[in-house]
């Protein structure tokens, strides 16, 4: 055996004497050995962020009211919690606070007598604030180390939650959890459960909510949209304004059906589709349009614009659009058009009316209404299949 090798033989028969000492001690088995080292410095912030997580474990929240005194306390102590399970049990904890502000009207359930949704206010506080304590950088809910770190928290007994230590704490409905627990029978497990026994999974409440939506795209859909060099799927933006769209046409006759397993090639409505879009997004791209295409199993759509919002809400709950939006689509929208013989009519707009020119039988027309839609996106989770139709804003 090498020099090096007997010393690894050494420092693991070290590791497994100190080990079987400790336990022989009755240290805790959190204390013994751990295989991943979680850092613990009290001169650092560790404050949540969107790189941790996605899933995580609220373990703990501490309550802070209106004036300064009692937010810092709530601060101080949600910081100890995080320090004590990062250096005693080993694992990484964050804190996030939150801001409620009770002052403000909020619509209640029900109309009033007028039919308008029912204005109410809460009776208590203008605002106050919770910081919480989440623990744990999950892929998903059921990981098997979140849950079985989560059974494990709900009985651990941190010193910086211990009232007979502290005197006072700012837990959230610390008193009332404590009452629950005295009145429990002797032998029951809840008893037995520590201050965060009432701790859940739960998301990092700084990721987007589309983070977590399970519908994704169907791989089908992905693969036709593989290559396109202005997919929709590229855009930044939540939203985009879908300015036409290209709808495929498919059938089951007898006779498509033999050609078909003769393998004749068939003439496909939906290539044609893609091809018309592909056509307008390069049309409107030399024109300085930021337009995209996206390609579904039913239809090719166009898309011009990229926004994170669709405007703003008012206080009734109406959305009033963005001004570049209203903009875009009154320059897409179509309208009254003098046709042969002198006649008006509602129509769409065309390619040639943004871009003249282009060719007379490349004219393509737009949607007469653009609508505003949300911008799909490659899922992290489950690929389910998601039609055009279900993109509408």
């Amino acid at each position: 055996m090498t020099g090096h090798g007997a010393r690894w033989l050494g420092w693991i028969a070290c590791g497994l004497a100190s080990c079987l000492s400790g336990t022989a001690l009755g240290a805790p088995w959190d204390k013994i050995l751990t295989v991943n080292r979680v850092e613990a410095d009290p001169k650092k912030d560790y404050t949540l962020s969107e790189k941790n997580g996605p899933w995580m474990i609220l373990a703990c929240s501490f309550s802070a009211g209106e004036d300064e005194q009692s937010r810092q306390a709530a601060r101080q102590q949600a910081r100890e919690l995080v320090l004590e399970l990062r250096k005693r049990y080993k694992l990484p904890a964050y804190m996030y606070e939150k801001e409620f502000e009770f002052g403000k009207e909020v619509i209640g359930r029900g109309v009033d007598r007028f039919g308008n949704p029912v204005r109410m206010k809460y009776q208590r506080g203008s605002e106050t604030a919770e910081v919480a304590v989440l623990v744990g950088d999950y892929v998903k809910a059921d990981d098997p180390d979140a849950q079985e770190t989560l059974k494990r928290l709900k009985y651990y007994q941190p010193d910086c939650l211990s009232i007979e230590k502290r005197g006072t704490t700012s837990r959230t409905l610390a008193g009332w959890r404590m009452i629950q627990a005295a009145v429990l029978p002797e032998g029951s497990a809840k008893k037995k459960k520590g201050p965060m026994g009432h701790a859940f999974i739960t998301t990092n409440p700084l990721l987007p909510p589309e983070f977590f939506n399970a519908r994704g795209l169907d791989p089908l859909v992905l693969k036709a949209n593989e290559g396109v060099e202005h997919c929709l799927l590229d855009c930044r933006g939540k939203y985009s304004l879908q300015v036409a769209h290209f709808t495929g046409t498919w059938t089951m006759k007898p006779s498509e059906i033999e050609a078909i397993e003769k393998g004749k090639p068939l003439e496909s409505k939906l290539v044609e589709a893609t091809e018309k879009a592909h056509l307008m997004v390069t049309a409107l791209r030399k024109r300085g349009y930021e337009a995209y295409e996206f390609h579904d199993r039913y239809a090719s759509v166009v898309t011009v614009g990229s926004f994170n919002s669709p405007g703003h809400r008012d206080e009734s709950g109406t959305i009033h659009l963005d001004p570049q939006i209203q903009a875009l689509m009154a320059k897409f929208q179509g309208g009254q058009r003098t046709v042969a013989g002198g006649m008006t009519m509602n129509a769409p707009k065309t390619l040639r009316d943004l871009v003249p020119e282009i060719p007379n039988e490349e004219n393509i027309p737009f949607d007469m209404n653009p609508t505003l839609v949300e911008v799909p996106k490659r899922s992290v989770t489950a690929a389910i299949s998601r039609p055009a139709a279900d993109l509408r804003f």
